[in-house]
């Protein structure tokens, strides 16, 4: 059995101010024990102009972002999960939004490109987001062995496509690991009923890492970071403002669920013609 946290932020356009708030947390959570430490999409970025996603992209493994992320990890001997840092791509208009992990080395062991991307105006506001002029979308899925056990990593719009679980599923997961910035409009209806969903349906941990509260750019986030069981309990959760959670990751307890409900081995695809 092994504790994870998870971080939650108010991040803004100064990068600086939003590493020095993530080593701060960072330095208390080394106190708990914890394996692992997952931030929030946009930790150390939430740009006042989408553009600047652009101007602060780094080259993959070089950058203050990421060396920090690195030193980090090193010094504290904590798997870091970075979701999300603006990294270079083929094309000069558009980064990826990448969620990069560290082991306690201070390695990078793992990227994950985000895939679906939030193209939206939101009912009744004048919010808007256009994040695939900014981003490429990723292309592939991505499961890693952990301290807290074999995971899949995904990023905020993901959780609305139950499909891309299923096939970190195919993978054997333990755990799903999601960095996010749910806006406060959606988060306030849906967020819980689909990290939950989430978690019941793949009978998996699930670590959301959030933004929560207002932001400079006029923005709100709903917060809300989360650790489930994969019974759907909620083992953990800030609602509002910078903090952290912890939990214990049981993985006696989820090989017991599923040999007792045996729900994903009766699963049955259908292929319409």
């Amino acid at each position: 059995m092994s504790k994870v946290s998870a971080i939650q932020l108010n991040s803004g356009p100064n990068i600086k101010v939003n590493l020095y708030d993530v080593s701060t947390l960072i330095e208390q959570i080394a106190d708990t024990n914890s394996k692992m430490v997952v931030l929030p999409e946009n930790f150390a970025l939430m740009p006042e102009n989408d553009e600047d996603y652009i101007k602060s992209s780094e080259e993959l493994d070089d950058g203050q972002i990421q060396n920090h992320l690195s030193e980090l990890a090193s010094k504290y001997k904590l798997w870091i999960v970075g979701g999300t840092i603006p990294i270079k791509s083929s094309d000069d208009n558009r980064v990826m939004a990448s969620t990069i992990t560290y082991n306690d080395n201070g390695e990078r062991v793992s990227l994950y490109n985000k895939i679906h991307l939030f193209d939206v105006t939101l009912p009744k506001s004048k919010e808007s987001y256009n994040e695939s002029k900014y981003f490429m979308p990723g292309e592939k899925i991505e499961v890693i062995d952990t301290p807290i056990g074999r995971a899949g990593i995904a990023c905020c719009y993901d959780l609305r496509f139950p499909e891309l679980f299923r096939l970190q599923h195919e993978k054997n997961i333990d755990v799903i690991i999601l960095p996010a910035s749910f806006t406060e409009q959606t988060g306030k209806v849906h967020w819980e009923t689909l990290v939950k969903a989430r978690a019941i349906e793949n009978l998996s941990f699930v670590v959301s890492s959030c933004q929560g509260g207002y932001h400079i750019n006029g923005k709100k986030t709903y917060g809300h970071s989360m650790i489930v069981n994969p019974w759907g309990q909620t083992l953990d959760i800030i609602e509002k403002g910078k903090g952290f959670i912890s939990a214990a990751i049981d993985l006696t307890q989820l090989r017991s669920i599923r040999e007792n409900f045996p729900v994903l081995d009766h699963m049955k695809l259908i292929n319409k013609k």
